[in-house]
């Protein structure tokens, strides 16, 4: 195996892996705190007791989430020194802001923790919304990092070096605000329904307990307007992505030819070698408004780049046809949610929605790996986009692919342990929670 692959494999796994942990670090502190002021108003145990099991949740991937981060911070620099030599000087802002909340995130959950009957119930709750807002505003700062690769600024590149830096005006790049908005929203999405899917499979077991039907409920309340607002977040970066990186465009809507209009592909199989698009619907005019609000206008297509520089089209454009169609069905299963809860409550108790309930849940996060797929795979062969390409920023160092193979061996570790304490989790839920031993008609 090439050291370039081997070197994008590795922190192609890192990320996905890695993922996973930081939507959930950024969604469920904050159902956990809400949870928590819902019991703080009404007094209800269910809501006292959910508080307590989801902290348990946060902990254990908070801390699982810590390790996979901390071999992500070493592997750019080991994998990738190029990059790091130029980019650590410009981008060290939000790096350094995000160990900042990370450490605030642990400080405040190590009190939420341990501060049940010891603090005032409000600053315990405090405490909660406080690691909320620090896993929320993590993530925004890494994505944030991650955005200047998509867009770079604040510096001039004079001569192979980085001149003139402004890591105010790199930190806060172009891309950032569509980037951080997108994947907040995307992190609520995954994590809120898969929650309330685990909470569904359980409920399907015995249809009147208290304490999983009320987390369905607060669960798919903050999944169902998360996955509204993502068809509109998405729009955004779309306009965006189609003024900065119209390659990136074209190759997730498999968009070889310029044309004025263009139309939307929907589908296909793309042929990079025929620059053709197999078993695909064209909407007439549709990519012209979706990328630049005019049915009219013009769309960049893949002829206006050398070969050299065009994205993996194949990867890019199903990576994107998947997570989109995830996107529609998470939204209308949303839509659907808020109007049974509006108008037709009975719905929401039948096994048919549970079940459907719990098998979306995967589906998010598999979104957000495929989301993660465009936005990295379609910005190649950059690794700093239109300055420096990923093959110049490997590390010259041979043998790079013991290192993967390690690292695929620590992860599927990981994951096993993960999954062996979740299940030890829930297999205690009626131990320690009493109102998960309560059921209504």
């Amino acid at each position: 195996m090439e050291d370039l692959l081997a070197a994008r494999l590795q922190m192609a796994l890192s990320l996905g892996f890695h993922i996973i942990f930081a939507c959930i670090g950024m969604t469920m502190p904050v159902l956990m705190a809400f949870s928590e002021w819902r019991w703080l108003r009404t007094n209800r145990q269910e809501y006292l007791d959910l508080a307590k099991a989801w902290s348990r949740g946060v902990a254990l991937f908070f801390a699982v989430g810590a390790v996979s981060g901390t071999v992500l911070s070493f592997e750019l620099g080991l994998l990738f020194p190029g990059f790091m030599r130029h980019a650590g000087a410009i981008i060290g802002m939000p790096f350094s802001w995000e160990g900042t909340a990370f450490f605030v995130e642990a400080i405040a959950l190590g009190v939420f923790l341990y501060g049940w009957d010891r603090l005032n119930k409000w600053v315990h709750w405090a405490s909660g919304v406080l690691v909320g807002i620090s896993g929320v505003l993590s993530g925004i700062f890494v994505v944030s990092a991650n955005a200047w690769m998509n867009s770079p600024s604040g510096f001039t590149w004079e001569n192979g070096q980085a001149k003139n830096i402004d890591p105010v005006a790199a930190m806060f790049n172009d891309a950032w605000l569509s980037q951080a908005l997108h994947m907040t929203l995307a992190a609520f999405v995954a994590t809120a329904f898969a929650v309330a899917g685990v909470h569904a499979f359980l409920l399907l077991k015995n249809l009147g307990n208290v304490f999983h039907r009320t987390a369905v409920r607060m669960a798919l309340s903050f999944g169902a307007v998360a996955a509204l607002l993502q068809p509109l977040s998405g729009d955004f970066s779309a306009k965006d992505v189609a003024e900065r990186q119209p390659a990136k465009l074209a190759a997730l809507e498999s968009h070889f030819k310029t044309s004025q209009p263009a139309d939307l592909i929907i589908g296909g199989i793309p042929d990079s070698e025929k620059e053709e698009v197999h078993y695909a619907i064209h909407i007439p005019k549709a990519l012209s408004f979706l990328a630049h609000g005019d049915f009219n206008a013009q769309v960049t297509g893949l002829d206006q780049f050398p070969k050299a520089e065009r994205p993996p089209v194949l990867i890019v454009h199903l990576a994107f046809q998947f997570m989109v169609g995830i996107g529609f069905l998470l939204a209308t299963a949303g839509l659907l949610f808020l109007l049974f809860n509006w108008r037709w409550k009975r719905y929401l108790a039948r096994k048919g929605w549970l079940l459907f309930i719990a098998c979306l849940t995967p589906l998010g996060f598999l979104a957000v790996e495929a989301g993660w797929i465009v936005t990295e795979v379609g910005r190649q062969p950059w690794i700093i986009y239109k300055v420096m390409k990923t093959k110049d920023a490997v590390s010259p160092m041979p043998g790079l692919h013991y290192s993967l193979y390690t690292i695929v061996a620590v992860y599927l570790l990981l994951t096993f342990m993960l999954a062996w304490l979740m299940q030890r989790q829930i297999a205690t839920v009626e131990e320690f929670y009493p109102s998960a031993r309560n059921s209504i008609d």
